[in-house]
């Protein structure tokens, strides 16, 4: 080839690579510009009020086409001779099962109405393959959206930036494709993909753009990383509504490329990991053909209407009648032939779940992990059966609560406990009576004789929590008796909140050496009758309405908590006149990479003729003793793990504490420990200090810090802390301000 001829081929190149980056150029500004304009018009084009029926069902299942479902013989080295070892006819029988029927499968038709953005699903019929009673935590789970035009897209449980959102711009890159015909009207093809990689799991796909309306008009998704998704949906134009409304939703997820298990759907699926240290072999494991499948199918939409909504503040209800199984409704809405397998799960998992008493082991599941194990009609209560404190030393005994195979409508709680070192017994009863069902209102009266913490500072609202070992409490050693009387009302009628309104009446004796003076008296013992108003508020949680109850399905922050307490002057013997304000705000923000930013606020004022048991102690968690080996016990929940117990006192108090949690990070298959960051600060005074006597302690004025890391869960739940005090309060000796705690964190999931 002559010198003329490369010249000639050279710029033939150069001119075909200048056209395909100026062609690449122009697709990525057209498809800029056509995402813009699907943002400026998302106001008009996204509906505002309408109805729909949605029938949806997930199957959990594998493509036995797929699966060799031979049997191998297994085989280990003995005195350099090849001996069989076992047969693994695992993928034998795994290919038979699934020849016949899916793995898992339910189904279930809502009818979803909405108003100005707000949404509400009540479900009018679901099927739960095994179950007389579906898992309600279920229909909570958010798989796939119905609506494309949000800032974020959740998907499989997780949020992504939406790629028709101001963030999106930023986010993803965009390239026009081409143009295309969809139900007869001009539609364009816009690809998106991140602008930055990163080794978390990112979206990616292809936009069908309304070329007159600037509107959805079909969605293709993936995302690829820990697991494998696909997400499709599938819109018609509506005359009526004169833009695109969704049909179908389709929803593929499969095993992704990691080397550790992973668990997803509330962690009742598991994947397993493909570490080739831990499988040398590359074995095959059942989940490398595991594919979940959601798909769902809009019917019978009605727009421009302002549908009533019963009780807003319920997202999903679902009613006694909607879990018996309606044939009809079910053929009316779906009746696929094509899908052979579904009868044959149906009929297959019902027998074996029964056989195996499943679902009576989740029930019972449910409450081990509420701190209850059943036995009849009665809850046998397990924080009730072994604990320590340095007073009473072993505290032991029983108790519980009737269930509802007793009565949905009226339980009878209580326990009765000894205490080795103090040598008293104590008791709580109480029974209460449903009043509504709705707002789940009940009516009741209790009596306790029993002891509590100087100084502590609880909600009345607050929920028990089971713990296999609450760590604080160990350390304790000043208490005061109580017997008290109480009268209550539990309701829920107010939208989002669970509040507690009582009056109770108190006998009240110190376990240590004080005195409280008032007016030239002197009170070892004293009686209180208390009005209280505990309340918690969240706001932004969402509600599902269940036949037995209401449940927190999606826990949003932040959350806030109230509380007012009065003595009521001359009623049943009341000694002294005071006033109590609570507050607590609690804000919990995870993020896409599994790091999680956690605030908690708290305070309080209390007025008036307070004695010591009720002010405040700053939850002290540090023992009296001179060297830090001496000093390590266990670590609290949202205490002051370097101050010492019964060293500060106040009557006006707030407490802030930050800590910022990393993600998991492996050691070994069985250390995963978890590390945070943690800082807190406290401050507070003591109105009439010389009111209190015989017991010496210290004001806050002046603050109260420390901060440290926690290092939890590094094995079967055990972990370690660490703090150092600093600031005004710091003590002289640097040993002095140092705690050093073990950590007992187990995750109970279910």
């Amino acid at each position: 080839m002559n010198s003329k001829k490369q010249l000639y081929f050279i710029c033939f190149f150069l001119l075909l690579f200048v056209n395909i980056k100026i062609i690449a150029q122009e697709n990525a500004f057209a498809g800029d510009t056509i995402i813009q304009k699907v943002i400026l018009y998302k106001p008009v084009n996204k509906p505002k009020n309408y109805e729909f029926t949605a029938y949806n069902k997930l199957i959990i299942t594998a493509n036995p086409d797929l699966i060799e479902g031979r049997i191998d013989s297994i085989f280990v080295n003995k005195r350099k001779k090849k001996v069989l070892s076992e047969i693994d006819s695992s993928d034998y029988f795994f290919k038979k099962i699934i020849s016949k029927q899916h793995l898992y499968q339910t189904e279930k038709i809502s009818k979803f109405q909405v108003v100005n953005n707000h949404r509400k699903e009540r479900i009018l019929a679901t099927k739960m393959a095994g179950f007389k009673e579906p898992i309600f935590e279920y229909f909570a789970l958010q798989l796939q959206p119905f609506s494309f035009y949000d800032d974020k897209y959740s998907l499989v449980e997780k949020e992504y930036t939406s790629p028709i959102s101001d963030k999106g711009i930023r986010k993803y890159n965009y390239a026009f494709l081409e143009t295309t015909i969809l139900e007869n009207r001009k539609v364009y093809k816009v690809i998106f993909q991140p602008k930055q990689k990163s080794k978390t799991d990112q979206l990616e796909g292809i936009l069908f753009v309304d070329a007159k309306k600037f509107s959805i008009a079909k969605i293709e998704l993936k995302v690829s990383g820990l697991v494998q998704i696909k997400s499709s949906h599938d819109f018609r134009y509506d005359k009526q509504l004169d833009n695109w409304f969704p049909t179908k939703n389709n929803l593929s997820i499969k095993k992704g490329n990691s080397k550790a298990p992973i668990k997803i759907l509330g962690e009742t699926i598991t994947f397993e990991g493909n570490d080739p240290k831990l499988n040398p072999k590359g074995k095959k494991y059942a989940s490398d053909f595991v594919e979940i499948k959601s798909n769902t199918t809009y019917f019978e939409p009605r727009f421009n209407e302002t549908p009533k909504i019963k009780h807003p503040d319920i997202a999903i209800t679902i009613s006694e009648n909607a879990i018996s199984k309606k044939e009809s409704l079910w053929y009316n809405y779906f009746n696929d032939s094509t899908d052979v397998r579904s009868s044959t799960t149906y009929f297959s998992l019902d027998s074996l779940i029964q056989k195996r008493r499943y679902e009576n082991k989740i029930k019972i599941g449910r409450k081990v992990l509420k701190g209850y194990y059943p036995v009849g009609f009665f809850d046998v209560d397990l924080r009730y059966i072994f604990r320590y404190n340095n007073y009473e030393g072993f505290r032991l005994g029983i108790g519980g609560v009737t269930n509802e195979k007793l009565s949905k409508n009226y339980k009878l709680e209580g326990y009765y406990v000894y205490g080795t070192k103090d040598g008293f017994f104590k008791g709580y009863i109480a029974n209460s009576f449903r009043v509504d069902n709705h707002t789940e209102t009940w009516l009741g009266f209790s009596y306790k004789d029993d002891v509590n913490e100087i100084a502590s500072t609880s909600f009345e609202v607050d929920k028990r929590t089971f713990k296999i070992y609450d760590p604080r409490p160990f350390n304790i050693s000043t208490f005061y008796n109580h017997v008290t009387w109480r009268g209550f009302v539990e309701t829920k009628i107010i939208p989002k909140t669970e509040s507690i309104w009582q009056i109770s009446q108190s006998d009240i004796i110190p376990r240590f050496d004080y005195l409280y003076k008032l007016n030239d008296n002197l009170y070892k013992n004293f009686k209180t009758t208390l009005l209280t108003v505990s309340l918690q508020w969240n706001p932004f949680s969402k509600y599902m309405q269940t036949p037995n109850k209401t449940i927190e399905i999606d826990k949003n922050y932040p959350k806030f908590t109230f509380q007012f307490s009065k003595t009521i002057p001359k009623l049943w013997n009341n000694d002294f006149d005071f006033s109590k304000i609570d507050f607590r705000f609690d804000y919990q923000k995870k993020f896409n990479s599994n790091h999680k930013l956690m605030f908690l606020m708290e305070g309080g004022y209390a007025f008036g003729d307070v004695p010591i048991t009720h002010v405040y102690n700053h939850s002290p968690n540090n023992l009296t003793k001179d060297k830090i080996i001496q000093r390590i016990t266990f670590a609290g929940k949202d205490s002051f793990e370097t101050m010492y117990y019964n060293e500060f006192f106040s009557n006006k108090y707030a407490f802030f504490q930050l800590e910022h949690q990393f993600p998991k990070f492996q050691i070994s298959k069985k250390i995963k420990p978890v590390f945070s960051l943690v800082t807190k600060y406290g401050i507070g005074s003591l109105d009439n200090l010389e009111r209190h006597l015989n017991l010496s302690f210290k004001t806050l004025e002046k603050g109260y810090m420390e901060s440290g890391f926690e290092l939890n869960q590094i094995y079967q739940g055990l972990g370690f802390v660490a703090f150092y005090r600093y600031g005004p309060n710091q003590l002289p000796d640097f040993e002095d301000n140092v705690a050093i705690k073990l950590s007992i964190k187990i995750d109970l999931g279910f």
